[in-house]
């Protein structure tokens, strides 16, 4: 990359594009224009173009479970069918309603006193993206309501919660859409329990939850009356949900104009997505990247580094977002691919992971390529300008990286004699051309927001087309969650000698500690 960036001065303009205030520079990327051409040439023969009407249009393109996959719908975006788009605007006025009269102190707790702490019990993709919104939110906007999520069976993240918690004044979400995950019906659990333990055993504590679930039966029996139960769609997937009811918490801690200024940001990627020429399509370009690192270079890791605290959750959105989706191994036609397909998603705030992890980056044996996500503000602080230096600064480090030549001049201008610095010049040299691209985002909104979390969702969708996997169903995931359900209710179905001794020195060393 140091040879292309020397041999050819517009390198930047030619790989680099913009979207509605975004900018995407991957001229830090290795890749050529022969190459890019060659990628582009490979989406048109794989049909994308094809593929992005299938799946606005509502085809299954969830070929496993027969299903379609709509959540640019629950964007209401316009070229998505009209009669998912009014399944989302009726359950959306049964959500206004409801956080209107929370708002207003209408819908009270058991005691009579109005709510003011809302606890989002859910796991996986009913929590990471209202998790992440509102962690992005908070710093700017003003809270309606104390919100708090509890997603681990752990109970350790739930009790904190409930030990500064109200009873008398907090409201559980509980998240599911079948109403059987294990872990979150765990906390729901829980805090019944508090609740009644702290109301009374005749206290009516269906006025301390709601549910989103399709299952409005199981949500009747758990105690959450049907006026209180908002369904999700089937048509959409749990990491694609944030957009749909899964967007309670966010509305009732910080108003419904919030949430859809965050649904205006997603609007906007989506008509990008679908009417830019490809060449110019943020998330089509960023998939081709993807796939010519992952699938032609052979990088096995991809690192997300937001240089924002406000973003510190975007690389385990991502996370899931990318390898649940894409972490796949055969085809349509259920055969094995011929190719890599999703990397290894990591990630953490940036600075702080300069302090960690990076060293790996610069000189380990290990390549992987890069996100470097930067809001840029206004009027940038003392604070702002730092992180804007030290995002650049390691994209363009991470490229060039130093030579044995290099190391040896910095250790003399240190006054370094001859013979040590022949002995630690070796040491300071990092290879370089690693790959990067840079996605500049203005300040921190709702808006902004939805535009990155869209954009990464039809990445991923344009990745999956073109290895030809589906991106949308996650039987693996299914395969764990039934095998622990065995072992809890004592199943020997599938215990192999690892487990049952495992088993057995847990059982030892609970009677022990008993």
């Amino acid at each position: 990359m140091r040879d292309l960036f020397a041999g050819d001065a517009t390198r930047f303009e030619r790989f680099s594009c913009a979207a509605d205030g975004l900018l995407l520079d991957y001229s830090k990327q290795r890749i050529t224009s022969s190459a890019m051409a060659e990628l582009l040439a490979l989406a048109d023969e794989a049909g994308l173009k094809d593929g992005i009407a299938a799946m606005l249009s509502g085809e299954p393109v969830n070929f496993t479970e027969n299903r379609a996959a709509l959540h640019c719908a629950a964007r209401m975006f316009e070229l998505t069918p009209a009669a998912a788009r009014a399944e989302i605007a009726a359950t959306r006025k049964r959500l206004d309603t409801f956080v209107a009269r929370v708002h207003a102190g209408e819908f009270v707790g058991a005691t009579g006193r109005p709510i003011r702490h809302v606890v989002h019990l859910g796991i996986g993709g009913s929590d990471l993206g209202p998790r992440l919104l509102a962690e992005a939110f908070a710093p700017s906007l003003p809270t309606r309501l104390e919100l708090s999520f509890a997603a681990n069976v752990d109970d350790t993240e739930i009790r904190a919660i409930l030990d500064r918690a109200n009873p008398a004044e907090t409201l559980f979400i509980v998240a599911s859409k079948s109403f059987s995950t294990a872990e979150t019906l765990f906390n729901a659990r829980a805090a019944r329990a508090w609740l009644a333990a702290a109301l009374g055993a005749d206290a009516d504590l269906s006025r301390h939850f709601v549910a989103i679930s399709n299952n409005v039966a199981a949500a009747a029996a758990f105690g959450i009356a049907e006026d209180t139960t908002f369904p999700m769609p089937e048509w959409i997937g749990g990491r694609f949900s944030v957009w749909s009811a899964i967007g309670l918490p966010l509305m009732l801690a910080f108003g419904t104009e919030v949430f859809d200024d965050f649904l205006a940001g997603g609007r906007s990627m989506d008509t990008h997505f679908a009417t830019a020429p490809f060449a110019a399509n943020l998330p089509v370009i960023a998939a081709l990247l993807g796939i010519w690192n992952a699938t032609f270079l052979g990088l096995d890791g991809h690192a997300v580094l937001p240089y924002s605290h406000r973003l510190r959750s975007l690389p385990a959105y991502l996370q899931q977002l990318e390898m649940e989706s894409n972490g796949k191994s055969v085809d349509h036609q259920g055969q094995p691919v011929g190719w890599q397909t999703a990397p290894i998603i990591f990630g953490g705030p940036g600075t702080v992971g300069q302090h960690a992890y990076h060293q790996l980056f610069y000189q380990g044996t290990r390549k992987v390529a890069f996100d470097f996500v930067l809001p840029i503000c206004a009027t940038p602080s003392a604070t702002d300008r730092s992180l804007f230096g030290n995002a650049l600064a390691q994209s363009a480090a991470l490229m060039l990286g130093r030579t044995l030549d290099e190391a040896r001049t910095e250790l003399r201008a240190r006054g370094i004699d001859d013979a040590e610095v022949e002995r630690l010049a070796p040491h300071l040299v990092c290879a370089g051309n690693q790959p990067s691209t840079t996605l500049l985002m203005p300040s921190v909104t709702p808006f902004t927001l939805g535009q990155i979390l869209a954009l990464y969702e039809h990445k991923v969708f344009v990745q999956g087309w073109i290895w030809g996997i589906n991106s949308f169903d996650q039987y693996g995931v299914e395969l764990g969650k039934n095998m622990a359900r065995d072992i809890e209710a004592g199943s020997d179905r599938q215990r192999d000698s690892s487990t049952v001794g495992l088993l057995a020195a847990i059982d030892a060393m609970t009677r022990k500690a008993g």
